[in-house]
């Protein structure tokens, strides 16, 4: 199998879409620039959604739906947030289609009185539809969150990396003061954090972007940004401050308890299938998928191995005893029990596919009441007692949770430079890549020229900062803190 996967230092490109490929995790649709995701990639995605749902839930957020099309006027109304999506907005013109000559084609009759936009991110229906929720402060907070389908017409694609249908969460919140929107957008940003680190086992930097980075209608942008293995970065997710603008643009007002009208304050945070590239390019290897155990669809595989068939009802009977005692562990475990491929192709295709950890059992480890333990992130092998296999299990799946996030965190400090002048700044760049700690002056023109030269940008300015001012590395003028420079996906 890991023939089938170019390595990371010939061509790392190639090597990921090999391992999306192999673990078949997803691949390219009919549809141009569109994927389907596969069961194993789904899987995965669901896990990612039931960690993060319960996240939102425990944070005091419900679910709910909203149409996947917009009324093209919808976006007109918030001018910065039309000028950030109007390129990438999917347009439907028609509402029907009629029979020629054996095929079919628009129906000229059919034309939309308005046109209709094919969801891109939905904060103008939703504060439309907010403006009937919400008439006094005991409307308020509204805190919804929507699991949907986004479209934004991409031209360069990459699967999971971006599409131009991918899934998503988008949470839309209303509040009745600037404060406990502000702190919601930071809750939300911390809830990012501790599932990309806790779960994922991708350790992230949370910062606030620059204004040209910032999301279409947006006051403040928060994020959290990731390093990959080939020292690029990955934005992860992202927390918006949305002010009062959206409010204005809907006319959403409430009365406040001493009679008085005033407009909501907003929020929008999301993530998407795009964590799905970030977990690929944070953890695998050449060998294939690697996939933290709180998130893998199977977190233990076992193989059973014999030769006839009295020892494959033997093998069987034992590997279903060790099959029962994990699952009433509550372990996600499979028993490869296929007759009709050899143990070194099963072997290899659940590498290849990031299983944590593999046993394997033959007539031998009956006979000793032993196993063969293999973790995949590791690739290392043990032999281990049948009995208290259950609880020692379970404990090697939370050690190779804490060792995978370690190993990304020493890869991520590694691959991190911090830099006084724009000559050490691009040679660093050239030489390592990676994230790059270094002062700017808070301009956008020193901003564009870095991105322009370099092809790296401001990834964020960190929240977590040494507090030390200093001076930008390209103009010499005085800068408050050092930014996070990066190149990215």
């Amino acid at each position: 199998m890991a023939q089938k996967i170019t390595k990371r230092e010939k061509d790392y490109s190639q090597w990921y879409l090999d391992v999306v490929k192999e673990a078949k995790l997803a691949e390219h649709s009919p549809v141009r620039g569109c994927m389907v995701i596969r069961p194993t990639g789904m899987a995965l995605w669901e896990n990612m959604q039931q960690g993060l749902d319960k996240m939102f839930k425990d944070t005091g957020h419900e679910n709910a739906y909203f149409p996947l099309f917009i009324p093209k006027s919808f976006l007109s109304k918030e001018a910065q947030h039309v000028e950030g999506f109007a390129k990438e907005c999917a347009v439907i013109t028609h509402s029907r289609l009629k029979a020629v000559d054996g095929g079919v084609e628009v129906d000229p009759e059919s034309k939309l009185e308005e046109e209709l936009i094919v969801r891109p991110t939905s904060e103008t229906i939703i504060w439309d539809t907010y403006r009937g929720w919400i008439q006094s402060y005991r409307d308020l907070p509204i805190l919804v969150n929507q699991w949907a389908n986004v479209v934004r017409w991409e031209m360069r694609t990459r699967l999971f990396l971006r599409t131009m249908e991918f899934l998503w969460q988008e949470g839309h919140t209303a509040h009745a003061t600037e404060q406990e929107a502000v702190d919601e957008t930071l809750q939300m940003l911390e809830v990012y954090r501790t599932f990309a680190e806790d779960y994922m086992a991708m350790p992230v930097i949370t910062g606030v972007k620059t204004a040209s980075e910032r999301f279409a209608g947006a006051v403040d942008t928060y994020c959290i940004e990731a390093l990959m293995q080939d020292g690029k970065a990955l934005q992860a997710g992202t927390s918006h401050f949305l002010g009062q603008n959206f409010a204005k643009a809907f006319d959403v007002k409430f009365q406040d308890s001493d009679g008085d009208h005033k407009l909501v304050w907003a929020t929008s945070w999301g993530v998407s299938t795009r964590l799905i590239g970030g977990l690929i390019m944070t953890h695998s290897d050449d060998q294939g998928l690697v996939i933290p155990p709180r998130l893998a669809p199977t977190q233990v595989v076992i193989v059973p191995i014999y030769r006839s068939d009295e020892e494959r009802e033997t093998v069987l009977e034992y590997g279903d005893s060790i099959y029962n005692e994990l699952k009433d562990l509550g372990v996600r475990v499979k028993l490869d029990d296929r007759d009709n491929y050899k143990p070194g192709f099963k072997f290899a295709e659940h590498e290849a596919q990031g299983i944590p950890l593999r046993i394997a059992v033959g007539p031998r480890d009956v006979q000793k009441g032993n196993v063969e333990l293999a973790r995949r992130d590791t690739l290392s092998k043990s032999f281990e007692s049948r009995e208290g296999i259950g609880v020692m299990v379970k404990e090697l799946l939370e050690t190779i949770q804490v060792d995978l996030f370690e190993a990304a965190k020493k890869r991520r400090e590694e691959a991190t430079s911090e830099v006084e002048t724009y000559g050490e700044f691009k040679k660093v760049l050239e030489e390592k890549g990676g994230f790059i700690y270094a002062h700017w002056d808070g301009t956008e023109e020193t901003e564009e020229l870095v991105k322009n030269e370099t092809k790296a940008t401001i990834r964020c300015i960190p929240l977590k900062t040494d507090g030390k001012e200093g001076n930008c590395m390209v103009t010499g003028k005085p800068s408050k803190q050092k930014v996070l420079f990066a190149r990215s996906y």
